[in-house]
């Protein structure tokens, strides 16, 4: 088969219409492969440039002299600049080579495509001085690592190519055609370097970072896509080597508190990443906007801010914070209010700063710089605002901006990593904050803890971020201990409410046995008081103790319809008979009865002998009125402390919890039915301060809804009727649920979506608008 047979077979992604369905089949194959590939990419490459600014800012620390410190530092600002660029450059070029690989056609080795360039290169000049240093060492650079990752690769990408090969209908894909092999990722990323204008030796620092975050995760990549292939029944008895596979990527790994998990483990499209850039994006169209809008500014003149100086300024003004912190009183005045302007005054404050120890009277902050300064401003400006949050933790967590800020310039994975120490921190830290008030915390535990910890963080917290995983692992454990004592209180308060709700279950139903077998008949009064008194508790402890389809409840309702029988009239001798043989057993069980309910015995007698002298009467034909007022004569001998169950008004018990009566499809009783148990709600009316609790318990009995505050203490507890009522009428709020650093990041893109280019202003730093 000549060369023009073999290209009319191969599967060509652009031309699937007209294909064979079994071509169909094998673009859709081919069409899988690239989209694992790319999403997995996405994930690898983001964490290698999330990585970038640390390595960049730790060497230049470590730099020799303050040129090659610039040269660092230049660095890292060109590769934030351009990275949105170089990541969108280097998937296309990924993209490409799947077309390309659809299409036929075949790329050079990567070994030969290197001595050809040089070949090119010498053309020019008999001298090897003519090719230029740079070109040599970024290729003798790439040339490296393409070959120590086929090496390292051999298996796993043989068994690639292998398999692509037939999806690619026997078209033979080597080392240098495959567009997931290392020579051909290693191309598209130096197209994407294309974009980065900076010193040689910052590139060969990139495209080594490169070979550690990218090229070194390709294993998992190919275990999938080989996996993909074999379910598809491509070459299925082919042997792929098993990998090791790891739960954190080595970048991340690096400040990954213990026990924590791959923030991308199930999030293959990188979420994180993904929303960082798009805050990246809106930030700098921000940025341009207000620029446009600002001829001039001190934001803006005179020589651009090194991170070293940043975090310098950024120091000096942390100290103050931290004295200001400290001379705060020790309870919180309740109109103590920080506002976002407060907030968004750091930058300003910021700038002054660096110029003052500059000694220049103009100083700017870099694009980048200061996009992180205005992302953490609206990140507190949103603490603020933030409802879930009671005002005196607003307070404490507000003084917190510049650490987070420090930390923001240090690690510009906080905004993308949901581990990230110090944003579990915070989410920690809003988390408790959610559930604090007044009443629930009258020794002021959490309110010092959490005041502690932030002027722990204030004086303590330079550069080194393990202070935040430090903090992070104090704090959790303060609340483990709170959480103890607060779930053991919460279990008492939940089973004291399921035992009363059993006690009303259980007295509506002996009320209601008792009082439908009466019916309208007239009872003497000993024998009712008898019934709704004495013998309805015991029915109450009897379907307490052994439950209504026990035998113990049905021999107590039989005697209830032997005893209503016994003081009904007697019409022949057949019934005084059946009398006579039925007063033992009835005699028996009260006394059992009586005895139960804890009766005394004095009680007891003087009962039986009243009902002695009501029955001797109305056994003998000759006196039977007599007998019946000589007892209703006498007092009843039944304790005043035993009150009446069998009554209709503990019947109407129910129906009075149920008001405001509210049809079952309103929208505010779906919403209190779709509450889930550990909820925080606010209760807003009712009490001198708002109160918070969480949603505990829904009874099964009653389906009341048990709220508690995080000592565990009932704080109330309401009918589905009750509780939909007040979240119609706002009187009780739902808070949020979403970690707040999530709910902050949400409303900070939705703010920036929605804001409108800034009028011209003579401001010197133009703030943030209005949320």
């Amino acid at each position: 088969m000549n060369s023009a047979e073999e290209r009319n077979n191969i599967v060509n992604l652009g031309r699937r219409d007209s294909a064979e369905p079994r071509d169909e089949r094998l673009g859709d194959l081919l069409a899988n492969i690239r989209g694992i590939s790319s999403r997995q990419l996405v994930r690898l490459i983001g964490n290698m440039f999330d990585n970038v600014d640390d390595a960049l800012f730790d060497l230049a620390e470590k730099a020799e002299n303050n040129a090659v410190q610039t040269q660092f530092f230049d660095g890292m600002r060109n590769v934030r600049k351009t990275r949105p660029l170089m990541e969108r450059r280097y998937l296309d070029q990924v993209t490409r080579g799947f077309s390309r690989l659809a299409s036929g056609y075949r790329h050079e080795s990567s070994e030969e495509s290197s001595h050809a360039r040089l070949r090119n290169q010498g053309t020019e000049g008999s001298e090897l001085s003519l090719v230029e240093e740079r070109d040599l060492e970024e290729s003798l650079a790439v040339t490296s690592m393409i070959s120590k990752s086929e090496s390292r690769l051999g298996q796993l990408l043989l068994a690639v190519n292998q398999r692509m090969t037939v999806i690619c209908a026997g078209h033979k894909v080597d080392n240098a055609d495959n567009p997931i092999g290392p020579a051909a990722l290693a191309r598209a990323f130096g197209e994407a370097m294309n974009e980065l204008d900076v010193e040689v030796r910052v590139k060969l620092i990139v495209y080594k970072l490169y070979e550690r975050y990218v090229l070194s995760g390709l294993d998992e990549l190919y275990q999938d896509i080989s996996q993909e292939l074999v379910n598809a029944g491509v070459l299925p008895q082919l042997r792929t080597p098993e990998i090791r596979r790891s739960n954190a990527t080595a970048g991340s790994r690096r400040r990954r508190p213990e026990g924590a998990t791959d923030p991308y483990a199930n999030d293959p499209e990188s979420i994180g990443a993904e929303l960082v850039q798009t805050l990246q994006s809106l930030l700098a169209e921000r940025r341009q906007n207000s620029r446009m809008g600002s001829q001039s500014g001190a934001a803006y003149a005179g020589p651009s801010l090194s991170p070293a100086e940043l975090l310098g300024a950024l120091s000096v003004l942390q100290g103050e914070v931290a004295r200001n912190t400290a001379a705060m009183p020790v309870e919180i005045p309740s109109d103590t209010t920080l506002s976002a302007e407060d907030v968004r005054l750091l930058k300003e404050q910021l700038v002054h700063q660096i110029s003052h120890l500059r000694g220049e009277a103009k100083s700017k902050v870099s694009g980048p710089d200061e996009d992180t300064i205005d992302l953490v401003s609206m990140l507190f400006e949103y603490i603020l605002e933030d409802h879930n949050l009671p005002m005196e933790m607003q307070v404490l967590l507000a003084r917190l901006q510049i650490p987070y800020l420090k930390a923001a310039i240090l690690d510009r994975r906080l905004f993308a990593q949901p581990d990230h120490p110090a944003r579990l921190l915070l989410d920690e830290l809003a988390e408790a904050a959610k559930s604090w008030s007044v009443e629930s915390d009258q020794n002021q535990r959490l309110l010092k803890k959490v005041r502690s910890l932030v002027e722990t963080l204030l004086s303590q917290f330079d550069d080194d971020i393990e202070v935040f995983s430090h903090l992070l692992d104090d704090f959790r454990k303060f609340l483990e201990n709170s959480n103890k004592r607060a779930q053991l209180a919460e279990q008492r308060a939940a089973e004291a409410t399921r035992g009363r709700e059993k006690l009303q279950q259980a007295r509506r139903r002996a009320a209601q046995e008792i009082l439908n077998r009466i019916d309208d008949r007239e009872l003497p009064a000993l024998v009712n008081g008898i019934l709704t008194r004495a013998w309805a508790n015991y029915l109450v402890l009897t379907l307490l103790r052994h439950g209504e389809d026990s035998n113990e409840f049905r021999v107590g309702l039989h005697f209830v319809d032997d005893f209503i029988w016994s003081v009904g009239p007697i019409r022949s001798d057949v019934e005084r008979e059946r009398l006579q043989q039925l007063l033992p057993r009835l005699e028996k069980s009260l006394r059992h009865g009586l005895a139960t309910v804890a009766f005394q015995d004095a009680d007891v007698e003087a009962l039986m002998l009243q009902l002695n002298k009501l029955y001797n009467g109305k056994l003998d034909p000759a006196a039977p009125s007599r007998a019946a007022n000589q007892v209703m004569q006498e007092a009843m001998p039944i304790p005043d402390s035993m009150e009446a169950i069998a009554t209709p008004e503990t019947l109407q018990e129910t129906a009075a919890e149920q008001s405001p009566a509210m049809e079952k499809d309103e929208p505010s009783i779906q919403r209190a039915r779709a509450l889930k148990v550990g909820t925080w709600v606010e209760f807003l009316s009712g009490t001198d301060h708002p109160e918070r609790a969480k949603l505990s318990w829904i009874s099964p009995i009653s389906g009341k809804y048990l709220f508690v505050n995080r000592r565990g203490l009932k704080v109330a507890d309401k009918t589905l009727q009750q509780f939909a009522a007040e979240l119609a009428s706002e009187d009780t709020v739902v808070l949020e649920e979403l970690p707040l650093f999530d709910r902050a990041l949400d409303a900070i893109v939705e703010r920036l979506r929605n804001a409108q280019p800034p009028a011209k202003s003579a401001s010197p730093m133009p703030t943030p608008p209005a949320s």
